[in-house]
């Protein structure tokens, strides 16, 4: 008898059936994943209000990778990434989380969103805004917005609102005025 281990062929090893096969798969997709992690050098974020979409490219612009994560996840994913651009729409959520990526060591860049408009290839949806997000940022004339302090985000607030109250004044002030000019 020769070995069980032995080099005549009768125990070598089996063939992959199916499931080996989706095991292995998936487990060279997770390896992948993780080593192109560090090709990553743009991350375009869509920012929604419970759940984010996020598009990883490569310098070249070539997908890395499309994730969708919620607030929390979200930011746990973007501590453990190592530091790259991240690109995002400009709005008001958009400085709070600049100023958190920030703190990670990430270059924020925050785009206004009728310079992102443009790049939207196919349907309008967070995965395709995302994907627009870093081919706008990834253009070399693209203009920034400078993502504002908890201060002047406050101040804005502060304008804006006293702003609506001078235009609801004025309205009511007008809408009287009316009222006596057509009694006479």
């Amino acid at each position: 008898m020769a070995g069980a281990r032995g080099g005549d062929g009768v125990d070598a090893a089996l063939p992959l059936t199916a499931s080996r096969c989706a095991i292995l798969v998936v487990s060279k997709h997770k390896l992948k994943e993780r080593a192109s992690m560090g090709e990553v050098t743009i991350i375009g974020v869509d920012l929604a209000k419970n759940v984010f979409q996020v598009h990883g490219a490569a310098a070249d612009g070539s997908v890395v990778f499309r994730k969708k994560l919620s607030r929390p996840q979200f930011a746990r994913f973007m501590a453990d990434h190592p530091p790259c651009v991240v690109a995002m729409e400009a709005c008001a959520s958009a400085h709070h989380w600049a100023r958190e990526m920030a703190r990670d060591g990430h270059e924020v860049r925050l785009i206004a969103p009728h310079y992102v408009k443009p790049f939207i290839k196919r349907q309008k949806n967070d995965a395709a805004d995302a994907e627009a997000i870093v081919e706008a940022a990834l253009r070399p004339t693209m203009r920034f917005v400078e993502p504002k302090t908890q201060e002047q985000q406050a101040r804005a607030v502060a304008f804006r609102t006293r702003e609506q109250l001078v235009k609801q004044r004025t309205e009511a002030v007008n809408a009287l005025g009316s009222g006596f000019i057509t009694r006479r």
